[in-house]
């Protein structure tokens, strides 16, 4: 597994971006080629949590990202999980047919929890580090959570970071993804003023149209980014918006540690996995929104 990167000099857009993960969603073995193809060998690459996706499809494609010289990295939701025995069962295939080592450990949107009532019980009582797992992410919270009080995401957090520790695992900190740089920026520096001094990869949208941010924007309940990307429609915003003004705030800054980019493919996986590899060669800024006059 690659060193963890040092981070990258503020006001250096390029070299903030260079350290970049993003997530797929059921990547085919076509778009797997295209993806090796075209990102640098060991980019870690989330895979989503689906439900209607079963174990064999998973660990395929885990094996497949693997084999394509990327970093495999599963969602692992633990409110869906049925049993003790089928996390067990998933590590195990994790370990034996894709060589996983990270895990993305998140709650999962159902209400009535099975075997697991929440990531923390799976970082707890999963076992993660005899199956093989050394690093895991926490799962964070920019703007709020829509169904979970501030105070409660910061305890948990806290939580989770010591329980993974206790366990001997490596952590790192994924936040959901926001178009709003001063809330990112905000959110950051009181994490660090917490002492949370681990690396943090900060949700972003990779270029996407705005009407599709706008749903993903009220499925996922980011208030304070809807209302932003809201003011931009109806002052004439169209085209394709990508997160440079994250980007570019968050190089100019400095004092946040190791942070850096986790990109959403909202846009499709191959698009964003090519604006990925233009940033973090100096080339951003072809995912600027352009306005019109109305």
């Amino acid at each position: 597994m690659p060193a963890a990167a040092a981070p990258a000099p503020a006001s250096d857009p390029a070299a903030f971006a260079r350290h970049f993960s993003l997530e797929a969603t059921r990547p085919n073995a076509r778009e797997v080629a295209a993806l090796a193809d075209t990102l640098p060998r060991g980019t870690p690459l989330y895979l989503t949590a689906v439900p209607t996706q079963d174990t064999r499809e998973l660990v395929m494609a885990a094996a497949a990202l693997r084999n394509a010289g990327l970093e495999p990295v599963a969602h692992v939701a633990a409110r869906r999980l049925a049993s003790a025995g089928a996390l067990h069962d998933l590590l195990t295939r994790f370990h034996g047919e894709a060589d996983m080592r990270r895990l993305l450990v998140i709650g999962g949107d159902v209400d009535k929890a099975a075997a697991f009532a929440d990531a923390l019980a799976v970082i707890q009582k999963g076992s993660l580090r005899k199956a093989g797992i050394e690093e895991i992410g926490i799962g964070a919270y920019p703007e709020g959570h829509p169904r979970i009080p501030a105070g409660r995401l910061e305890a948990a957090l806290d939580e989770k970071i010591a329980a993974a520790t206790a366990q001997g695992l490596r952590v790192h900190i994924v936040s959901q993804f926001s178009f709003a740089p001063e809330h990112i920026l905000t959110w950051l520096k009181q994490l660090r003023a917490c002492g949370i001094g681990k690396p943090v990869k900060i949700g972003m949208a990779g270029p996407t149209s705005v009407p599709a941010l706008l749903r993903y924007a009220r499925r996922c309940g980011v208030a304070a980014s809807l209302r932003g990307l809201a003011s931009g429609v109806a002052s004439g915003l169209v085209g394709h918006v990508g997160p440079d003004a994250i980007i570019e705030t968050l190089s100019a800054t400095g004092g946040l540690g190791d942070v850096a980019p986790h990109y959403f493919s909202f846009g499709g996986t191959l698009e964003t996995a090519r604006y990925a590899c233009e940033a973090a060669a100096g080339r951003h800024g072809a995912g600027r929104a352009m306005a019109r006059s109305n």
